[in-house]
Formats: structure tokens, C-alpha cells, sequence
């Protein structure tokens, strides 16, 4: 049974509808790819520094980091800290990135890679992004699963995960990155104001005020036990940021270079202040309701964020929360999704099949995003728990790209043989280490980063020829 009234029902239909409305108007202005892709390269400061902080706050963060915060205290701001200061240093060279981008033509990772190593780099970064875009995608599917679960009463979670995949699929193949970052400037707002501001002041005024909602949260929750799962999700958060291909699409997209270094920092500094929101919306939670998992056993403490969202907000607040909420989730999943069908479609389908007309192209493109997306459905079932899923997609990626997409761009000494070799290693080292167990406490991320790292460096030095270096993007 739904835990809506009418109105907040309608409420509800009425944003979908909203966003579906501009998802249509948005692809009247596609007439090709670089339009799908990066919406025409013309992003400005307000559109940019929302989509940014839209993106970053999605799904995962919303529902599943304020879930692991509300059983392991501050040991969750450990998973968010981390992220914030590596989106911080990559505003840094954003700026870089969108000069490079327009005065080589390069739209992506896989572009530069091509430019700098080669086809060899260039398909395996694409099939690194591909893979972990697309799973990053199934983290957004169970936390639409668990909206549809706890709010609309679908008690068959397979179900509302196909309920869900389908909207994301649907609203994604349609619009492009034109739909995604103008639905992304409403979603934001909605976001923060329902979900960031009020739900955590409703909280702690319930919970009695600061000072005795803190005075009743087990002492060992303000401890941070740096287990090796901790350690894992602070440096792959870290090293993620520097090939997050979603924030290189948005710099790529940005109208000019102060644009992009501004908008990643702006939308960054939003996204610090939901940081704080997350720990009062969980510690409110702990003490309003501290049997939350065993109230949910098949979602767990992914719902902290809806059970706070039935009990504390009134009629029509609850739907604008809940609309809130889907746009988190479809913030996320649209960026993500998109990202790895252009990836998959312009990086490996496009010169495998010799693929010239952009018609073709799109088409290409929205069918991976169906299989794609088919494919998120499948990793959300078969991963328990929100921050699980996301970190299963990022932690082997972070580990083989992070370090060679920042030599990418800023080494003139890095060779194919040395990114190359850097980036299968860490691949091949993170997956390993995760498979017998982190032996010696060490996390996977932190194997991989450092292999991957040591490989870069050393089979670059000896394989690097001052007469015949490879490619460099020097920008004016």
C-alpha cells in the first residue's frame, strides 16, 4: 500500500511529467552528436554549477551514505570527505581540460587518450568507463527500487527495479546531455531545499535539539575505525575524482575555461554543505527511529532517508520530498548512463562497424543505453546495499585511471607502454587483491593505485624517447 496521499501523488506525476516535458523540448535542439554528448559546448555558470552538485548528490549518496552513516556513524562522512577534497583539486584543472578539449576537437578520456597513446589506450580506457558507468548506473536503479518500495508499497523489489531501469532508460535516450543538464537546474534546487535543509532541521528539532540528540548516539559511532573498507572508499572517492568521466564531460561542455574551473567549484561547495545535512538526517534518524533495517530487512538502512521523509514531513511537503528524491536518482543515472553509451558507441561500436553519419551514430547511442541499462539492472540485484554497488563500480576504475588520466593531461614524459601498462596493472591488481581477501589489511583501491602508479612512472622513464615523445596538448 502507497504511503502517498492523493496530493502528494500528484505532485509527484505532475515533476515527472515537468521533466519528461523538458526531456522532449531539449532534443528539438540536437542536431548532432557534439550536441548529444556536451550540449553544444555552451554551459554557463548556473547550469553547470547545478548539474555538477546534481550529480555528485545522487542516489547513492542521498539514500546510501546517509544509510551507512546511521550504523556507522562518522565513519560514513569518511566516504563523502574524501570525494569533496578531490573534486576541490580537480576544479583546479577543469579549466584545462575545456581548453584542451576545444582547441583539439577531443570530447572525452578515451579522445585524449587517442590523441596522446593511441587506439590500443584509447579501448581500454573506453572499456574501463564503459564498465564502470554503466555499473555506477545500477546504484541509481536500487535506489529508485527502494523509493518505489518504500513510498508506492511494491513490495517485489525486482519489480521496482524494472520500473525503475525503464524511466532512466527512456528519459535518457530521448534528451541527451541538453535534457540532463537543464532538468539537472530543477532537480538541484528541489533537492537541497526538501531534502538537504528541511528533512534534517525537522529531524533534530524532533529529536529534542543538538545537544540531547547528540547525547544519545553510542559514544563508539563518533570513533572512525579505519577497517580496510573505510580505507578502500577514502582513496578510490580520492583518486576517482581526477577520471570521473562525467565531470570531463561537463568541463568539456562548459561555454569557456573560468566557466568550467568556476562551475566544478561552486557546484562542489553545495555539495559540502548536503555533507552536514547527511550526518543530522542519520543521527536524527538513530534516535527517532532506531530499527529502521529490521522495519525494511529486504532494503535495509537504505531507507533511512524515506522512512524520515513519511514520519516528519506533512501532505504535499512529502510528495515535493519525494520528487526531491527521484531527482537525486535521475540526476545520477542519466549522467552515468549517458557516459558510458557515448563511450561504448563513439570509442568501440563507431570504429569497429565504420560508423560516419551522426543519425547513425545517435542511434547506436540510445541503443546502448538500453542494453546498458539492462545491464545496471542486473548488478543492482545481485549487490546488497547502495554504497556497495557504487563502490564495486568505482573502486577497480579509480584504481587503473585516476593516476593515468591525470599523466594524460599534464605529463609530456608519459608513454604508451608506461599508460598502458599503469592501467591494466591496476585493474589487474585491485581486482586480485579484492579476491584473496586485502591480505595484510591492505584495501584493493589502495594495491591497485600504487601499482598502477609505480608501473606508469617506471615503464614510462624507460620507454620514453626525447627524440619521438608521444603526443602533447600544449593549449594557448
Amino acid at each position: 500500500m502507497t504511503n502517498l496521499s492523493l496530493l502528494d501523488l500528484s505532485i509527484i506525476i505532475l515533476y515527472v511529467l515537468l521533466m519528461f516535458y523538458i526531456g522532449l523540448r531539449s532534443k528539438n535542439k540536437i542536431k548532432d552528436t557534439d550536441d548529444y554528448y556536451l550540449a553544444g559546448r555552451s554551459l554557463g555558470l548556473v547550469i553547470l554549477a547545478t548539474t555538477v552538485c546534481a550529480s555528485i548528490i545522487g542516489g547513492s549518496p542521498l539514500l546510501g551514505r546517509t544509510g551507512v552513516t546511521y550504523q556507522t556513524g562518522m565513519a560514513g562522512m569518511m566516504l563523502a570527505i574524501p570525494y569533496l577534497v578531490g573534486m576541490y583539486i580537480f576544479s583546479l584543472f577543469s579549466g584545462r581540460i575545456h581548453d584542451v578539449g576545444t582547441q583539439y576537437g577531443i570530447s572525452s578520456i578515451p579522445d585524449l587518450f587517442s590523441f596522446r597513446f593511441g587506439k590500443g589506450a584509447k579501448l581500454i580506457v573506453a572499456a574501463l568507463i564503459a564498465f564502470s558507468m554503466g555499473a555506477t548506473v545500477a546504484a541509481s536503479v536500487k535506489a529508485f527500487a527502494t523509493v518505489i518500495t518504500v513510498f508506492f508499497g511494491v513490495s517485489n523489489v525486482a519489480a521496482a527495479s524494472w520500473i525503475a531501469v525503464l524511466i532512466i532508460i527512456f528519459y535518457t535516450a530521448i534528451s541527451g546531455l541538453f535534457g540532463v543538464v537543464y532538468t539537472d537546474l530543477f532537480q538541484c534546487i528541489i533537492l537541497v531545499v526538501t531534502m538537504y535543509l528541511l528533512l534534517p532541521i525537522l529531524g533534530v528539532v524532533k529529536a529534542g535539539g543538538f545537544q540531547p540528540m547528540f547525547s544519545q548516539i553510542p559514544k563508539e559511532l563518533f570513533k572512525i575505525n579505519m577497517t580496510p573498507d573505510i580505507t578502500n572508499a577514502v582513496f578510490t572517492n580520492l583518486f576517482f575524482t581526477a577520471a570521473g568521466a562525467e565531470m570531463w564531460q561537463r568541463a568539456f561542455a562548459a561555454k569557456d575555461k573560468k566557466t568550467a574551473k568556476n562551475g566544478m567549484t561552486l557546484g562542489n561547495t553545495i555539495y559540502a554543505f548536503t555533507i552536514l545535512s547527511t550526518l543530522f538526517i542519520a543521527f536524527s534518524a538513530l534516535v527517532l527511529y532506531p530499527n529502521i533495517a529490521d522495519m525494511y530487512p529486504s532494503i535495509g538502512s537504505d531507507a533511512v532517508v524515506p522512512v524520515m521523509a513519511i514520519n516528519l514531513l506533512p501532505t504535499g511537503l512529502l510528495g515535493l520530498a519525494v520528487a526531491g528524491i527521484l531527482a537525486a536518482i535521475m540526476s545520477s543515472a542519466d549522467t552515468y548512463l549517458l557516459i558510458a553509451a557515448q563511450t561504448l558507441t563513439a570509442d568501440i561500436i563507431k570504429p569497429a562497424l565504420r560508423i560516419k553519419d551522426d543519425k547513425k551514430e545517435l542511434l547506436a547511442s540510445r541503443i546502448c543505453i538500453i542494453v546498458l541499462g539492462i545491464l545496471a539492472l542486473v548488478i543492482s540485484l545481485y549487490i546488497d546495499g547502495l554504497y556497495n554497488t557504487l563502490m564495486f563500480a568505482w573502486t577497480f576504475y579509480a584504481a587503473a585511471v585516476g593516476f593515468p588520466a591525470f599523466a594524460a593531461l599534464y605529463w609530456k614524459k608519459a608513454t604508451t607502454a608506461g599508460i598502458c601498462s599503469g592501467m591494466i596493472s591496476g585493474f589487474v591488481v585491485s581486482l586480485g587483491w579484492k579476491f584473496i581477501g586485502n591480505p595484510g589489511g591492505i584495501s584493493e583501491s589502495v594495491a591497485g593505485i600504487v601499482i598502477c602508479i609505480v608501473l606508469t612512472v617506471s615503464v614510462s622513464l624507460l620507454t620514453y624517447k626525447k627524440d619521438s615523445p608521444t603526443p602533447f596538448c600544449e593549449v594557448s
